[in-house]
């Protein structure tokens, strides 16, 4: 009896180093994970605040050097980048309104069970969602529908997400019990007023995360633009980020007929002005978020799970 006793105490030690050792091998793994994805973001923070100089010359590694504030200083005075501001928030929380207005119309007589054609239509959107006509024929519809150089054309093209409209339509038949339709059905509500007075209220997480979801679309979209808008007036922030990271605009623009140390300086100054661009147009995101991350994951695991 004895012999079994210290064998299993045997088996339970060797399991339990077993598991310290996958504990230990996780646990850096996890640690190395997280200095790959952090250390570029911390990058971007610090080389905002340094010297435009450190920062060129690959001083700056893993804390400030020489902290200034010039790069967003430079901003501030970058009417451009105002302009975009202006227009990309325009076209955020106009166009979710849209993207959310379009997907409930959408999802919605989809997930009633006596919604005769729905099997129709989800096949129609399902296709759409695998199968798209291409840039050019896009570009053709757009232009053909007279939206090219307007605020539609950033707004219009994609306002319905089927995968969106997948998650809402199943947070619709799972999570909205049947008896509820039945009970405001009998106290004389229709179905507008059952989806407006009932269904709405009760989806506030998953349209929540929805919303979220397409804030981020729009605010990041900078493509849009570059295919459809010509007129510098509607160009949305990301557009004006891209001349920044990629042609130098800022650069070329306040360069003129400067003298080399003015130029060094103005070359140095670009180098910074990239990360604090980059913070500059994160931090409305950043800020949205925490407002919104309680109904993350139950408005996405109960609408995409059940579904």
């Amino acid at each position: 009896m004895s012999g079994k006793i210290t064998k299993d105490q045997n088996v339970f030690k060797m399991r339990l180093s077993v598991d310290r050792t996958f504990d230990v091998v996780n646990l850096v793994l996890m640690i190395v994970m997280l200095l790959v994805f952090a250390w570029p973001l911390w990058f971007v923070v610090i080389a905002s605040f340094s010297d435009p100089g450190a920062v060129y010359r690959g001083e700056v590694i893993l804390f400030p050097k020489g902290i200034t504030l010039e790069s967003y200083r430079a901003i501030v005075k970058y009417r451009q980048i105002w302009i975009g501001y202006r227009n990309t928030i325009f076209y955020t929380v106009a166009g979710t309104l849209i993207n959310l207005f379009i997907t409930i119309c959408l999802a919605y007589p989809l997930s009633r069970r006596k919604f005769m054609p729905k099997k129709i239509i989800m096949a129609i959107a399902l296709v759409t969602m695998y199968f798209g006509g291409g840039l050019i024929p896009s570009y053709l519809v757009v232009r053909g529908l007279h939206m090219t150089n307007t605020i539609w054309a950033m707004m219009i093209p994609n306002a319905l997400s089927v995968y969106n409209m997948l998650i809402v339509r199943a947070y619709f038949c799972n999570s909205i019990p049947v008896s509820l339709e039945e009970a405001s059905t009998l106290d004389g509500a229709g179905p507008m007023q059952y989806l407006a007075r009932v269904v709405l209220p009760l989806s506030k997480p998953v349209l929540a995360v929805i919303a979220l979801y397409y804030m981020v679309g729009h605010w990041n979209d900078y493509y849009s633009a570059l295919i459809y808008i010509n007129d510098q007036a509607l160009r949305p922030l990301q557009s004006f980020m891209r001349d920044l990271l990629v042609n130098n605009s800022v650069t070329r623009v306040t360069g003129g007929s400067l003298s080399p140390e003015e130029m060094q300086a103005k070359l140095y100054l670009a180098q910074t002005l990239k990360y604090s661009s980059i913070i500059v147009a994160t931090v409305p995101m950043l800020v949205v978020y925490p407002f919104v991350q309680k109904y993350f994951v139950k408005g996405v695991m109960v609408g995409s799970i059940k579904g």
